[in-house]
């Protein structure tokens, strides 16, 4: 038996109709088409399918599409303002060639934005703890740990940029 369920995704109103046994991740990626978010495990170890539901990350597997019903869920299809604009974690990780495969790389983005978000400037240990419940296995971290650090910094610095404008 299906339920409708009315959330937010990337800023844009959804209304589904999902089964109720149905994750939030196989609906985002197969009814909603947003298949940034990749199913890695399927029983929330890796954390490829991390999004944000109401400011919190959230390993997609484990949530039913039915516990989103009125809350707000960020993908990493929502990180980009435009098309013309990259996140500056996106360019980082570019820039430091901090993905190889790419397939955990959706949900690091969304694990590091929201570390970030809390807080601006993280120590080494405290990205090392933030992405903790992400796992890669092509790059040995480091890189991804530079790109996150260096996003840091550049977001700061664009924040004392408006400040001073």
């Amino acid at each position: 038996m299906k339920q409708i369920v009315d959330l937010t995704i990337n800023g844009d109103p959804h209304s589904l109709a999902v089964e109720g046994h149905r994750s939030l991740l196989d609906t985002l990626r197969e009814e909603v088409g947003l298949t940034g978010t990749k199913k890695g495990c399927d029983v929330g170890d890796c954390g490829a399918c991390t999004v944000i539901v109401d400011g919190a990350p959230v390993n997609a597997c484990l949530m039913l599409a039915v516990e989103a019903q009125g809350r707000t869920v960020e993908t990493v299809e929502g990180m980009q303002k435009s098309m013309e604009i990259l996140h500056p974690l996106q360019e980082a990780f570019m820039r430091h060639g901090a993905s190889q495969c790419g397939f955990c790389t959706p949900g690091i983005l969304m694990m590091a934005q929201q570390l970030l978000a809390e807080n601006p400037d993280p120590s080494d240990a405290e990205i090392r703890f933030g992405l903790s419940g992400n796992i890669c296995r092509c790059t040995g971290y480091t890189k991804i740990f530079d790109a996150v650090r260096s996003a840091a910094a550049d977001i700061r610095n664009a924040r004392a940029l408006e400040e001073t404008a």
